[in-house]
Parts: structure tokens; sequence; C-alpha cells
């Protein structure tokens, strides 16, 4: 039988081609020859940006062999063994001829291919040569065949055999013109568009699109080398990445806007941690969760990733004090790490992915190369001079490519911080065009994730502006990415407290909260958890009607993450008697019972527990005698007990034994004597 390969999961420049088993029978065997044959020849309509010359002389040699295996197929029954060991290589070879075809017409690489021009041709080489050999001792005699048919085969063996498999003059010249333009990106000089241009045009890279679409495929090789712990080609890799960015900045007006799931940055703008995660266990590099933190000379802590890299890229200051490093040492935080894991625990967070992705996000504080740091330089000015001096279009698109940019780039977020990017980007928020705001208000969400990007919003007025987007943004889109802005700047204890200070900034949440789509309620939720980090914003929060909006949310979400995130605020607002007080007031105590028993996040469940505690410590006999009541309780809190976690056992046995010494006082009628000095009676 042939065997397959799953073509879906193959790596670009891999030729895993199979060998036809043993035994197999010549009919089948050339059947598949025949099927591989016409898959090859459909090639010829293709475009094919380099390695024309070869690739069009390998499907006019197998477009003559396929003439020849149609040929013979009423011999089959005659074929002897020889016959079927040189079909057998033919087809091993021309498996390996079909994955070279579809890496050279491969959609989104055309760059990458041009680069490994001398690797293909070497391919191409070994392959022709390898038919060449099949060819030559194929037993052609030994079959009654035509003998054009047979002088066509000879022809391709001898062709074969002489064949000069070169480099194209012109792949040649312009693989020579991408080292140049490369090596004047390194050197800090800008290159000349037009040249930059020729190269784009020979290889039919015509558009906006067509370079991101060649960005990403570069962008995934990269993450395919680090995954293999393979870093050789990085470099390259990451100087194709640097220069097609700037051609897709530089060169194109076009952008396809359309092409692009603008949810995205409202969806994901939290990552996978959401309001769970306390800015102590964030890295300041990085602002991803600390997998493995180490503290360094200064007393900062940082995740080991982050801070090896900005070391091992010359800087001898500590990237948050800005204070010289007096040793390289890295010192093993255990405490905090113990806390992460406990933290990642009792809240459902996978550590081993959280530390795959500090490690994706971790590898672009730096540059892979000079000439890819010398290029998103030169961008980064480009695009600050268009938000200054573009037309509408240009400004827009500007703000878009640093929202593309900043994405999930440290070191892209850098530079378009030091091109003074943030104080246009702030301006373009004042704009009544909907997708110029939100193009601006997405960018400056990817720079606050940056301490200079918060540092430079704030000092240039930027909460203003933010706040007025979050209230009246001409799209929800923008609205809901001003609340996961104001998230981020939540993390500096100062911002914190000005932005709880601030009269419009936790109502306009509220607002979001009841009137935004899923996405902005959940970012909303986050924001207002962050500026709770600062004791002295629990009472703003609640003055601003925050509780009754949650309950409410808490009755018609159907998502379990949004429920969690609530339930956390909630819980965080029941500590004090203010809070539980208005939780009871809002007729929460149903709906949070019934979600300890409903919901299916542990998080959830014992924000629902530690609510509940809270409630019958502040409210006393009022709560207690409705919990008492509810017979399912019980099992729900042993379950806790014993499957929950260590803070949420000590509160699961503390409500049984309120409970109970309820249950005991109740019967002798001194309810009111319940647990003295414990509980405030509500009426």
């Amino acid at each position: 039988m042939i065997q397959r390969f799953d073509r879906s999961d193959r790596r670009i420049l891999t030729f895993p081609a199979v060998h036809p088993c043993e035994g197999i029978s010549p009919g089948i065997l050339l059947e598949s020859l025949i099927n591989l044959s016409g898959r090859i020849c459909s090639f010829r309509s293709r475009y094919i940006p380099s390695q024309r010359k070869n690739a069009r002389e390998v499907i006019r040699q197998i477009g003559i062999l396929l003439m020849f295996f149609e040929e013979i197929r009423e011999h089959v029954p005659s074929l002897s063994s020889s016959f079927v060991l040189c079909f057998s290589e033919l087809h091993l070879t021309f498996q390996k001829i079909e994955f070279l075809l579809e890496d050279c017409t491969r959609e989104g690489a055309r760059l990458w291919i041009l680069m490994k021009s001398h690797f293909m041709t070497t391919q191409f080489r070994v392959l022709v040569r390898a038919m060449a050999t099949a060819l030559d001792v194929l037993p052609l005699k030994s079959i009654d065949l035509s003998r054009e048919v047979k002088e066509l085969v000879e022809l391709v063996a001898k062709q074969s055999q002489k064949a000069k498999v070169e480099i194209g003059i012109e792949d040649e010249e312009e693989l020579k013109r991408v080292i140049v333009i490369s090596n004047q990106f390194e050197n800090r000089f800008e290159p000349e568009r037009c040249v930059i241009k020729k190269v784009l045009d020979f290889l039919d890279i015509r558009s906006w699109n067509d370079c991101q679409k060649e960005i990403k495929f570069l962008e995934e090789e990269i993450r395919l080398e680090l995954n293999d712990g393979n870093a050789r080609e990085l470099p390259l890799l990451s100087s194709l990445v640097g220069l097609l960015c700037y051609s897709r900045g530089v060169l194109y007006e076009d952008y396809d806007y359309g092409n692009s799931d603008q949810s995205d940055d409202g969806r994901h703008s939290l990552e996978t941690l959401t309001c769970l995660n306390p800015e102590d266990f964030r890295c300041p590099i990085s602002l991803e969760l600390m997998t493995d933190p180490v503290t360094v000379s200064t007393g900062q802590t940082y995740d080991r990733i982050s801070i090896q890299k900005w070391l091992g890229s010359g800087n001898l200051i500590c990237p948050k004090t800005g204070e010289k490093l007096t040793s390289a040492e890295l010192v093993p935080n255990s405490a905090l790490l113990k806390l992460i894991q406990q933290f990642c625990a009792d809240n459902g967070i996978s550590l081993a992915k959280s530390r795959k992705k500090n490690r994706d996000v971790s590898r672009t504080i730096v540059p892979g190369s000079a000439a890819a740091a010398e290029a998103i330089r030169f961008l980064a000015h480009f695009l600050a001079c268009r938000l200054c001096f573009g037309t509408v279009d240009q400004k827009n698109k500007a703000a878009y490519e640093i929202r593309l940019l900043a994405k999930s780039n440290i070191f892209n977020r850098s530079c378009m911080i030091e091109a003074g990017t943030v104080p246009p980007l702030l301006g373009l928020l004042k704009s009544k065009n909907p997708s110029m705001q939100a193009n601006a208000m997405s960018a400056l969400l990817k720079l606050s994730k940056h301490s200079s990007g918060m540092k430079e919003i704030m000092e240039n007025w930027g909460l203003k502006l933010i706040l007025r987007v979050l209230r009246n943004g001409l799209k929800m889109e923008a609205r809901q990415t001003a609340a996961a802005t104001l998230f981020y700047l939540a993390s500096v204890h100062e911002y914190r407290k000005l932005i709880g200070e601030t009269p419009d900034a936790i109502p306009a949440l509220v607002e979001l909260i009841k009137d935004g789509a899923t996405c902005g309620k959940k970012n909303a939720v986050v924001a207002i958890f962050g500026l709770l980090l600062s004791h002295r914003n629990h009472q703003r929060v609640i003055a601003a009607g925050t509780i009754p909006a949650l309950v409410n949310l808490l009755a018609i979400s159907e998502k379990v993450e949004l429920t969690t995130d609530a339930l956390a605020v909630l819980a965080t607002l029941a500590d004090s008697v203010n809070g539980s007080s208005k939780i009871l007031e809002s007729s929460a105590l149903p709906t949070v019972s019934g979600l300890l028993h409903s919901t299916t996040s542990r998080a959830g469940k014992e924000y629902c527990l530690s609510i509940l505690h809270s409630l019958c410590l502040n409210c006393g006999a009022d709560v207690i005698s409705v919990l008492a009541k509810d017979q399912s309780l019980m099992p729900a809190l042993y379950s806790l007990v014993t499957e929950g976690t260590s803070p949420a056992g000590k509160k699961a046995r503390s409500l049984i034994k309120i409970l109970h010494k309820f249950g005991e006082t109740s019967s002798s009628g001194s309810i009111r004597q319940v647990l003295p000095g414990q509980f405030v009676h509500v009426r």
C-alpha cells in the first residue's frame, strides 16, 4: 500500500516522504505515480515567484514521464521486479518534488523562499539527479512500447543527468539586494524605498495585505524555531520581519482593516488572568504572571526569563528603579513563587501555560537582530510623523500600524513610545471618526502595558481623554478598550489613587457594566478590581452603585469567567460592614447562595463562600437565619472543606460553626445572643 503523510503538519522546507511498502502491487504503485505526477503537473498554472526555471524544468520532465506511465498501464501484468523497484524510487522522489513545489508556491513564504535560494537549488539538483538515476536503470527493453515513448523516457534521463540546476540570475540579484537592505538597516542607514519596492514587486508582494501574510508566516516560523530550541535562523527571520513591517507601514497606503478581528483587543486585552491577577504577581517588564520570580540587587523582583533578556542585552540598571545594579546575581524568590502557585491553584490557572506564554512575550524584550531593531525604529519615527502631519487616512493607518506592532512585542512598544507616538495618539481620541478613535485607543492600550507608556499617558493628561472615550466612545470597541487601559494604569499605585479620585472614573466603569457588551462588562469589572487594590477606593466603588450592577450581572450572565470576576469584586467589597450591608440590600443573598451550588468554577464557588462568610460576620442573624434554612448549603460547605483550597476550607469550617451555633441558640430562643460581639444585627 501507499502510506500518506499528514501534509497539514509539515514544516516548510522539510520533505518527509514515505517509501512505498514492500510487496506493493505494481498496478497500485503505477496508479499512485500517475496521480502524483498529475498533481505535480498542476503546478504549471500556479505562480512561482522564485526558482521559476528549476521548477518549470522539473514539471516539464515529469509531464513527459506522465505520458509514459499512462502508456504502460496495459503492461502492468508483465512488469518485472526491476520496474517496481525503479517506480518505488521515482515515487519517493516525486513526493519530495511535490513538497518542494508546494514551498515554492506557498502564500506568505515568498521572501523566505527567496532567502533560501541556495538551499532550494540544492534540493532541486539532488532530486533531479535521483530521478535520473532511477530512469537510467529502468528496463525499458523488457516491455513492448512504442519507439517514440521509449525515446522520450531516455531523453528525460539524459537531460536529468546533464541538467545545470542553478539559481536564476534574477533570484541571485534580488537575494543580494535584500542582504544589502538588511545591512543598511543594521548600520542605521534608511534604505531607498524604491529599492525595497523593487524586491517586493519581483515577489509580487504589492499590497498591505500581502506584507501582512508574509509577516504572519515569518512570525510563526520564529515561534517554531524557539519551540524547537533552535535559534539558528532567528536573526535572519527577525531581520525579514523588520523589513516587511517597515514596508507595510511605509510603502503601502492601503490597509486591510476589515480583515482583522477588531474585537480581539477587547476580548483578549487582559490576557488569560483577568482581574484575578494581583499586581505583585506580574513581572514589571513583561506585565505577565511570574512563573520563576527572582530578586535583583536593588530588591525588585522580576520573572527570570524577562530579567535575563534585559541583562543579556547589555542593560546594567534596574528596569523599575533605574538604579545601577551592583551585581548580576538573581536570587530566587521562593516565598513569592509559593504564593503564585497557590494563586494559580485557587483560580484554575495553568502555570505551565503561563510559563510558555511568558517565554513567548519575553523573547520580544530585545530584537532578534540589529537590522530588525533599526527597521522598527525608522518605522516608529515615520508613524509618529504621520500621526502629527498626515492626512486623516494616513493618521488612521498609522494608529492601526502601532496597534499591530505593539500588540505582543515589548521592544516595538518601547520604540513607539520613544518616537513620541503617545501624545498624538491621545489627540486622536477626540476624533469624530469612529475608526480612528478605536484604533488610537487600542494602540494606547498596547503602549500602556509598558511602564514608560503609562507615564507618557498620565503626564500628557491622557486620563481625562481615556475617561471621555469610556463614557462616550463612538464605538463600543473603543469604550471597552478604554476600560482595559484603565486596568493597566491602575497597576501603578499612584495612578490607581488618581483614577479613584477622578469623579467620573468609577461611575463610567459601572455604566459599562450595565450597558456594555460581554467584553465591555468584563473589562469594566476587571478595571474596578484593579482599583480596589487601593483601600481608599472601596467606598467610592460602593457609592457609584457597583454592587447592584454586579448583582444584576450575576443574574443574567451565562459566561462563567465573567461571573467569577464579578464574584471576586463582590467578595472584596463584602469584607467591610458597609459593603456587606449594600450586598444584602441588593437582594444578592439568594443569587450568591445559588451560584455556590451551580457554578462550575472552583474559584467562583470559593468567592461565593467568602461573600456568605463576610455577610454572616458583618450582618448577623438576618443572614444566618436565611442560610440556616437552606438544606443544601451544608453539603456544599463540607465539600469545600475537603476539596477546596486551604483559605476556603477555613472559611467553610467557620461558616459551619456559625450555622451550628445559630441552630443551638435559636432552639433555646436566644437568637439575639448568638456569637456575641461577632455580628451586627441589621433590620
